[in-house]
């Protein structure tokens, strides 16, 4: 059988910046950075062609294919010496697309995947309780909104109300004691909304944003985008598992997208923008 997931990280990969039409370019441009020697955090790319077999086997996962998952995903526990889980060193993940040509946009992201109650306790002790319960609420709200299709505007309409009740404007007013609330809420809407519980088993939690993330790259938003384009020829997206770097953690962190050269005049100069203490999808 072939090979569909492919490891990267500290150094060393599995890949290499020619298999795009295999691990989508973002899969094979983190394979080639770690391979060359850069800061890469450690990670697994499941291939395109697994996703192709998504498809035909009816949205299913391949046979054999989580236990490869699990395999690439014990590589990034080895590396990090954390595991997916486990309170005491706790290792959390992104879940990202990445079709061979560039989508922006189009398909899912989840972050911050790990979490649950005892894993953010775990967390809090570690680095903090005001960053491990934004952590926590970001997550739920991520997972609820891509993974369980519940929408967005009823997270958002339970924050609203949360800093109304604490006379604040902005999410970082809110405290480490206001963010554990909102937990609650945020777990409230999926109870209220879908009419089950949210999934607290870590492992379950990658199933279903890999479900997920193979399951956008048939979304009509992906296909008309594909449609407008003209692009064709592909045999699904890549999804690339990583584990999280965090961007709010406090002042001293941020997020945003960095630019060898200016996109819009290839002026060659630097050219980003960034947010200081947040999370963005990209």
């Amino acid at each position: 059988m072939a090979k569909r997931v492919f490891t990267f990280g500290k150094g060393r990969s599995e890949g290499n910046k020619g298999m795009k039409s295999l691990l989508g370019g973002k899969g094979a441009n983190l394979a080639e950075m770690a391979s060359i020697g850069l800061s890469v955090p450690p990670g697994l790319t499941i291939s395109t062609e697994a996703c192709n077999e998504y498809v035909q086997s009816g949205k299913k996962l391949p046979s054999g294919l989580w236990d490869e998952i699990l395999e690439g995903l014990q590589y990034v526990q080895q590396e990090m010496g954390a595991s997916l889980g486990d309170p005491t060193k706790p290792l959390l993940l992104s879940v990202r697309s990445g079709a061979a040509i560039s989508m922006p946009g189009m398909m899912d992201t989840v972050l911050n995947l790990g979490l649950n109650d005892e894993v953010v306790a775990g967390l809090a002790g570690k680095s903090g309780a005001r960053f491990a319960y934004d952590s926590y609420r970001r997550f739920l709200d991520m997972f609820g909104n891509v993974v369980m299709d519940i929408p967005h505007a009823l997270f958002e309409e339970r924050l609203g109300q949360l800093k109304a009740e604490r006379g604040v404007q902005l999410d970082t007013d809110l405290t480490a004691a206001d963010l554990k609330d909102l937990v609650e809420q945020y777990k409230k809407v999926y109870v209220e909304y879908k009419g089950e519980k949210f999934p607290t088993d870590p492992k379950k939690q990658l199933e279903l944003a890999v479900n997920a993330v193979f399951d956008s790259w048939d979304s009509p938003r992906a296909n008309k985008y594909r449609s407008i384009n003209q692009i064709t020829g592909l045999k699904g997206t890549a999804v690339n598992i990583q584990c999280m770097v965090f961007g709010n953690m406090g002042d001293t962190s941020g997020t945003g997208v960095l630019f060898t050269r200016n996109p819009s005049t290839g002026e060659n100069k630097l050219y980003g923008e960034f947010l200081i203490n947040a999370q963005v999808n990209v």
